[in-house]
């Protein structure tokens, strides 16, 4: 693995994590596979939202997708504006707000594990190091 196939694993795993579905480490591995990710990251940081999580995670979202709306002014159709949900701690919450939020959530997280993982190879660079480029992989074989 090298630091920027982490970071893209990293990313779709984090984004795929707050998609409120079960099969959220099959999505990931499906995606990273596609772009060429690290599937190993990718379907671990699946495991963040776990029945543990899920509460604060949902928390955030709700939040999140209730300032992203009025920030900027996002019409919501008819049938979501309509559709709430019932979360135990929460109570009835408007679905509008919980799906904006989960895909904000979600997208700000998949950018947070960029500068995570670069940071982390430039402290530790024998663990993550960079990508070689093909000629320089030749040059040695040759």
């Amino acid at each position: 693995p090298c630091r920027d196939t982490v970071a893209a694993g990293l990313a779709i795993g984090l984004f795929f994590s707050m998609i409120p579905l079960i099969p959220q480490s099959i999505f990931a591995a499906i995606i990273a596979m596609r772009a060429k990710a690290n599937v190993p990251f990718a379907i671990a940081a699946c495991f963040i939202s776990n029945p543990l999580t899920n509460g604060p995670f949902w928390a955030a979202q709700i939040w999140l997708g209730q300032v992203v709306i009025r920030l900027f002014h996002i019409p919501v159709p008819s049938f979501l504006a309509k559709a709430h949900l019932t979360l135990p701690v929460l109570g009835m919450v408007s679905m509008s707000d919980f799906i904006v939020g989960f895909v904000a959530l979600g997208v700000l997280m998949a950018l947070c594990a960029y500068p995570i993982v670069h940071l982390f190879s430039a402290i530790l660079p024998h663990y993550l190091p960079t990508r070689r480029s093909r000629e320089k992989a030749l040059e040695k074989v040759c």
